[in-house]
């Protein structure tokens, strides 16, 4: 199965364009959008463990959709800084442990920095975090190109790791999109093409990620996609151009071409990106803006 979806749902500057602009009486974040996505990667791990009780309580919000998943980042104590202790993955795991027992968790998605090399420090030290979370799916994201060498593959499918295909801004040493598996899950990352804010002091937050794809951009992506299914057991499309929502409006026109027919989206997105009307139906009224919290 193909699951699509934004990274983040937390963001102050989707209030009125994802979101509606005042926020109803029963309302949340996380039951509006599995309205409309099949998944949703989890950011917030990245910073700090989650704790066992918010993710027992997001699961109620997602219940009514059957075919929701999550996806997690690692925490960045073990992708990063690199100082995360036997106690830091206990906590982290902890955290999950709801979601997992619950059959929504998807992928735990180890994304790592530019100054991730390919090296055999480091390879040994991917096989180690394999061994360390090996009760997950797990994905491997680098965005360095020296990672494209020879071997590399032949190593993750020994580790059944699978390989995170990116789109990014493309300078002398990025990694190249790709459609490229290594395990039964598949996985693409869409973090826009913003090449004058992607390795400078962002001026507002999400100023990295602020990109609208066309949809002659998406196109060669939607064939990588097709490729990616064709040798995976489930696969995960996120969007992660998060800034004024171009994530979500991205997220739908992929939805919408794949399934190559019309798809729901937030009322307030299409009227600030009118371009959606021909990827969407029309909004049937202010039921869509609300969910039962659950």
């Amino acid at each position: 199965m193909t699951r699509i979806g934004p990274a983040g749902w937390s963001y102050k500057d989707w209030w009125g364009i994802v979101y509606p602009a005042k926020k109803p009486r029963g309302f949340h974040e996380l039951s509006f959008l599995a309205q409309y996505f099949d998944a949703l990667e989890i950011n917030v791990t990245f910073y700090r463990p989650l704790s066992a009780k918010t993710a027992a309580t997001w699961l109620e919000h997602v219940a009514k959709n059957k075919n929701f998943r999550f996806t997690a980042k690692l925490w960045r104590g073990f992708t990063h800084d690199r100082n995360a202790t036997e106690d830091d993955e206990q906590e982290f795991k902890d955290g999950l442990a709801p979601l997992m027992e619950a059959n929504v968790f998807g992928v735990l998605l180890l994304q790592f920095p530019w100054s991730f090399r390919n090296t055999a420090e480091n390879r040994e030290y991917i096989a180690r975090l394999r061994a360390r979370f090996e009760e997950y799916p797990l994905v491997l994201e680098v965005r360095h190109a020296s990672w494209s060498e020879p071997g590399t593959l032949d190593l993750l499918n020994q580790l059944d790791l699978g390989l995170c295909n990116i789109d990014q801004p493309l300078f002398k040493r990025s990694v190249k999109p790709a459609a490229l598996a290594t395990s039964a899950i598949g996985y693409v990352r869409l973090h826009g093409r913003n090449y004058q804010s992607w390795f400078t002091e962002n001026k507002h937050v999400g100023e990295r990620y602020d990109y609208l794809y066309s949809v002659q951009e998406l196109e060669p992506w939607l064939d990588r996609i097709k490729t990616v299914e064709h040798t995976t057991k489930d696969t995960y499309i996120v969007t992660n151009n998060h800034y004024l929502g171009k994530a979500v409006v991205n997220a739908i026109e992929i939805s919408s071409i794949l399934k190559a027919q019309p798809v729901n989206a937030p009322p307030p997105l299409i009227e600030k990106y009118p371009e959606l009307r021909d990827f969407t139906t029309t909004p049937e009224g202010p039921d869509q803006l609300t969910l039962d919290p659950g």
